[in-house]
């Protein structure tokens, strides 16, 4: 995604004035407005609807390299106990969720997804490349990314991001094989997210 995330760098020298004195040359770090992303895993269920679950409880960084935008990186981490909102009887589902059936909280409270790569596609839209820790296994996931937005928030004038990425993951890769294929293997991914640059 070097094309993108020059965009970014773009936008970044255009605002410098805003980012408290941060070095162009320097990683500037973007962090999630909670406000305002949704994360968020639906997957196929008795071939009768699409059902839903949202990640609620995470932290992480989007570190943009200005000079080397290949080099940027993005390091998440998921708080998987109680970091479920799943809509009508989420005390019940949230808590199948948490057991040994799939994400087994107790023993694998977090998941981590660190991004390994950006290649860009057209210029706008690229392909992030990351390793996903969960269940304790380590696999290798890709998203689709387009950068939505990147320069003075039109309300506030802070530097900010916004980004879209979609992907789809095999979920038995990593241990999580319940009532496969009742209830489908393949997982979609969809986040939506706007970022602030980091306050010091």
């Amino acid at each position: 995604m070097k094309t993108v995330f020059a965009a970014a760098s773009l936008a970044a020298f255009l605002t410098a004035p805003l980012m408290s004195g941060a070095a162009l040359a320097e990683p500037v770090a973007y962090e999630f407005d909670r406000s305002h992303t949704a994360i968020s895993a639906s997957w196929q269920h008795l071939g009768m609807s699409r059902q839903s679950i949202y990640f609620t409880d995470y932290e992480g960084v989007l570190l943009l390299d200005l000079e080397e935008p290949e080099n940027s990186t993005v390091d998440v981490t998921f708080n998987l106990a109680g970091g479920f909102w799943v809509g009508a009887d989420q005390e019940r589902f949230e808590g199948h969720l948490e057991s040994g059936d799939l994400f087994n909280t107790e023993a694998y409270p977090t998941a981590r997804f660190v991004a390994t790569s950006f290649e860009t596609e057209d210029g706008e839209t690229g392909t992030m490349t990351g390793d996903l820790t969960l269940l304790g296994q380590t696999h290798p996931v890709s998203l689709n990314v387009t950068l939505n937005f990147a320069g003075e928030h039109p309300m506030s004038g802070d530097p900010v991001a916004g980004f879209s990425a979609t992907g789809t993951i095999t979920r038995s890769e990593w241990g999580l094989g319940y009532a496969v294929p009742a209830v489908s293997d393949e997982i979609e991914i969809s986040i939506e997210t706007e970022l602030a640059v980091a306050s010091e």
